[in-house]
């Protein structure tokens, strides 16, 4: 019986990458980064991605635009649209 055991890598180790639009690696609104980092893709793919989805059916820009609204920001807890539906407690009367 064979009873070694492997030790996951490091990458398996921390999980999946959670989709969040980095600060850095950005040219826009960080939409195709965060969505490469996600996939474990080059930005690249995704730009061009982008791209021929806005030229061949008009598709990219309303992706893009709900990825920069949806997508949470790096060291951020919601996303835009989450903080402009967050509504602030209510004082008590």
């Amino acid at each position: 019986m064979d009873t070694t055991t492997t030790s996951p890598s490091p990458d398996e180790a921390t999980g999946p990458v959670p989709l969040r639009r980095p600060t850095d690696d950005r040219m826009v609104a960080g939409v195709a980064a965060g969505v490469a980092r996600y996939l474990d893709i080059d930005a690249t793919v995704v730009r061009i991605t982008f791209a021929v989805l806005a030229v061949l059916g008009g598709a990219g820009l309303p992706l893009y635009l709900a990825g920069w609204l949806l997508i949470p920001e790096d060291g951020s807890s919601e996303s835009i649209a989450g903080e402009f539906t967050h509504q602030p407690p209510q004082a008590a009367a």
